[in-house]
C-alpha cells in the first residue's frame, strides 16, 4: 500500500512534522479552585520535537466546526441596579473590569421584567387591566432609559465587538389568556400572534434607535415552565411559536432588521415537574420541543435553538445539531448557584461551569456561552420571586466593595482569547461533563490565526498531561480542579477525515464503535490481557485516498499494543501490510488508498489490555 521501503516509512511515522517557528512555545493562564491563581499568566510552555509519555491530547486545527458568537451574560434589572449604587468611578471601574479586560461580547437582555428585578414586573406595553393596544400606541422602552440602556452603550464602547440579545418572560398581559404576567398562555388568536410578533418588532427597532442593535431574539424564556415561582413566565408551545415566527420573521424583513430568530430556551431536556404537567395539546414537545419547532413550517424564519443548563446535559446539543445541522446552537442561560457551605462556592461553581459550560456546551455545537446575571448584590439579589441562591459574575455590596465570582474567571478563560468569528477545532479530549477524574479540554481557532485550548483537571490531585500540534508537543501538570487557557500561533500541515459513516468490529467484539465515535473520552478495549488475535477493524466507508492512520489508546497510556501488524485493504478480501510505528498512546500506519485498516496482535501480554479510545486519519 505504499511505495517506500518499511523502514524509511517507520522512520517518517516516528519522525515530528515539521511546525511553524512561531509555534516554539505557548502561553498560559490559570485559575485554581482555592482562588491563589485567578487568570495568573504562567511561565510560557515550550513545544518540543519529540513525543510524551504522558496522556496527550491532539489538536487537529484542520477539522472545524461551529463558529463562536460570543460569551458574556445578562444586564438584568437587578445587575443594574446594583451597579447603579456605585459610585460612578466605582461602577465605571466594573464596566471595564468585564467588557475591556474580560472581554465579555455577548449579553442576554430581558425584553420586560425576569425575577430579578427591584421593583414590580413590567412589560414595554401594559394597559390598564381589561384594555387591550393591539396598535401598540402605548409601546416604550422609556423604562430602560435609566439605568440598563446607558449600561449597554457603555459595555459596547468597551467592547465594540459587543453583541446584544433579546428575550421576554412575558408578553403583555391583555395578550394572555389568564391577563397576567405570571404563567398563562397567548390568546390562541391571530391577532394575538400579528400583536406578539409587532411587540418584538417594535423592541428591536427601540433599542436599535438607542444605540443598541439586537442580534438575535428568543420567543420566551423557558416556555415549558408553567408555574413560574412568582415572576413573569409563559406556557409557549411549539406550535404556538410557530404562529408567532410565522408572522415574525417577515415583519423584520420588512423593517430591514436582520436580527436572527432562535427557537426554544428551554433545558437541554425537559425538567421531570414540566413534563408532568404538560397539556395534551403539547405533549409532544416533551424532550422534542426544538424538533417539533424545526419540523414546521415556521422553520425557514429559525436560525437557532437555545439552551439552558438547568436539567439534562450538553450532549441533548450535539443530538439535535446531528438532526438539523444547518440550525446554529445557542447556550443563552445558566446561573452559578450559592453552595451548601457558602465557603465552597467557588471552587463548585468554578469546576461544574469548566466542565459543563465552558468546554461541554462548546464542545457540544454552542456558539454562546451566557451566564444569567451580570451582576448581584451579597444577598444573591434583589429579586422577585424565582432563584434566591444564584450567584452573579460579580458580587456588587452595600459598602461598595466588588467582588469577581468564579463566572468571572470561567468566562474570561474563554472570552479573553477566544475571538468572536473564532472557530471551533479538533481535540481530543478524556474528560467528561459526568467528572471523571481525566482532563477535559477545547480548541479553537481564532480569526488572527492563533490557536486557544481551554483545559480543566477534572481530579483534585494535579495531572501531567501533553498538547500535540503539527507534530511538536508540550507537556504541562495542571493542579487539582484547576483551569487553563493555553495560546499559540503556528500551522499545521495535517488534513484530518472527519468519521463521518466510519464503522468497526473488533475482537473482543464489545462497543468496537466506541473507537471511531470521535469521542476519546470513551474507548473499546479488551478488557482482559493481549492475546494474539485480538483485532480492531476499521471501514472508512468507501475507498479513498489516506495517508496515515492513528490509534489512540486515549488517557490509559499503558494500554498501548505490545506485538502487531496493521494490514489494509481495498474490498475487504484482499489485504496487504503496511509498515505501522508505535510511540507513547499512539500507533501510525502509513496507507494510500484504502476503504479497510486492520490493526492485530501477534503476541500476547496477558499483563496488558489493549484499549482503543480514538481513530483518526489523514490524507
Amino acid at each position: 500500500m505504499t511505495r517506500f521501503g518499511t523502514a524509511l516509512v517507520v522512520a517518517l511515522l516516528l519522525a515530528p512534522a515539521p511546525a511553524a517557528a512561531s509555534s516554539t512555545s505557548a502561553r498560559v493562564w490559570i485559575t485554581t479552585p482555592d482562588g491563589t491563581q485567578l487568570l495568573t499568566a504562567g511561565r510560557s510552555v515550550a513545544f518540543s520535537g519529540s513525543g510524551s509519555g504522558k496522556p496527550t491530547i491532539v489538536v487537529d486545527p484542520h477539522r472545524r466546526f461551529q463558529t463562536i458568537a460570543g460569551f458574556g451574560a445578562s444586564i438584568t434589572d437587578s445587575s443594574a441596579a446594583v451597579l447603579h449604587r456605585l459610585a460612578p468611578s466605582a461602577r465605571t471601574a466594573a464596566m471595564e473590569s468585564l467588557f475591556r479586560d474580560d472581554k465579555l461580547s455577548y449579553l442576554r437582555q430581558p425584553i420586560g421584567a425576569s425575577d430579578f428585578v427591584d421593583e414590580p414586573a413590567y412589560t414595554y406595553d401594559d394597559v390598564p387591566a381589561g384594555q387591550t393596544d393591539y396598535g401598540l400606541r402605548h409601546f416604550s422602552v422609556e423604562h430602560d432609559r435609566a439605568q440598563i440602556l446607558p449600561l449597554l452603550r457603555q459595555a459596547r464602547r468597551l467592547n465594540p465587538e459587543l453583541r446584544v440579545m433579546g428575550t421576554p418572560w412575558s408578553p403583555p398581559a391583555w395578550m394572555k389568556t389568564n391577563q397576567s404576567l405570571i404563567g398563562g398562555r397567548l390568546i390562541d388568536s391571530p391577532a394575538i400572534y400579528r400583536a406578539y410578533a409587532a411587540y418584538l418588532v417594535k423592541f428591536v427597532q427601540a433599542y436599535r434607535k438607542e444605540g443598541v442593535p439586537i442580534d438575535a431574539l428568543t420567543l420566551q424564556n423557558e416556555p415549558q415552565n408553567r408555574t413560574p415561582a412568582g415572576y413573569p413566565g409563559m406556557d409557549l408551545p411549539s406550535w404556538q411559536a410557530a404562529e408567532v415566527i410565522e408572522r415574525l420573521g417577515p415583519m423584520l424583513r420588512a423593517a430591514g432588521e436582520r436580527t436572527k430568530i432562535l427557537g426554544y430556551d428551554h433545558n437541554w431536556s425537559t425538567h421531570p415537574n414540566d413534563a408532568a404537567n404538560t397539556p395534551p395539546d403539547s405533549v409532544a414537545d416533551i424532550n422534542h420541543y426544538p424538533q417539533e419547532l424545526l419540523s414546521s413550517r415556521a422553520a425557514r424564519w429559525v436560525d437557532g435553538t437555545a439552551y439552558h443548563c438547568y436539567y439534562g446535559d450538553p450532549s441533548a446539543m450535539t443530538a439535535l445539531h446531528n438532526e438539523f445541522p444547518r440550525t446554529d446552537v445557542y447556550f443563552t442561560e445558566c446561573s452559578g448557584s450559592q453552595s451548601s457551605d457558602p465557603a465552597g462556592t467557588f471552587s463548585d461553581t468554578l469546576k461544574w461551569h469548566a466542565r459543563n459550560l465552558i468546554i461541554g456546551n462548546t464542545r457540544n455545537w454552542a456558539k454562546t456561552v451566557i451566564n444569567w446575571n451580570l451582576a448581584l448584590d451579597e444577598n444573591n439579589g434583589p429579586h422577585n420571586g424565582g432563584c434566591g441562591t444564584c450567584t452573579g459574575v460579580l458580587t456588587v455590596k452595600q459598602d461598595g466593595t466588588v467582588t469577581r465570582n468564579a463566572e468571572f474567571y470561567t468566562l474570561g478563560h474563554v472570552a479573553r482569547f477566544v475571538r468572536p468569528g473564532a472557530v471551533r477545532v479538533a481535540s481530543t479530549s478524556f474528560g467528561t461533563t459526568g467528572w471523571n477524574g481525566r482532563i477535559m479540554d477545547v480548541a479553537f481557532v481564532n480569526p488572527d490565526g492563533s490557536t486557544v485550548l481551554v483545559a480543566h483537571n477534572e481530579n483534585d490531585d494535579p495531572q501531567a498531561f501533553a498538547v500535540q500540534y503539527g507534530g511538536r508537543t508540550f507537556e504541562y501538570t495542571l493542579p487539582g480542579g484547576a483551569l487553563a487557557t493555553f495560546v499559540w500561533r503556528g500551522h499545521s500541515t495535517d488534513r484530518p477525515l472527519a468519521p463521518t459513516g466510519w464503522t468497526a468490529t473488533a475482537n473482543p467484539p464489545a462497543d468496537a464503535g466506541l473507537a471511531v465515535d470521535d469521542d476519546a473520552s470513551t474507548r473499546w478495549t479488551t478488557g482482559v490481557g493481549q492475546a494474539a488475535g485480538q483485532h480492531l477493524q476499521i471501514d472508512f466507508g468507501r475507498v479513498q485516498p489516506v495517508r496515515r492512520v492513528v490509534f489512540d489508546t486515549g488517557a490509559d497510556v499503558g494500554d498501548y499494543p505490545r506485538e502487531f501488524t496493521v494490514t489494509a485493504s481495498v474490498d475487504g478480501s484482499r489485504w496487504l501490510r503496511v509498515p505501522a510505528a508505535q510511540s507513547g498512546q499512539f500507533v501510525q500506519a502509513a496507507l494510500s488508498r484504502v476503504r479497510f485498516v486492520r490493526i492485530e496482535l501477534s503476541a500476547g501480554a496477558p499483563g496488558n489490555w489493549w484499549s482503543v479510545a480514538d481513530v483518526r486519519a489523514y490524507r
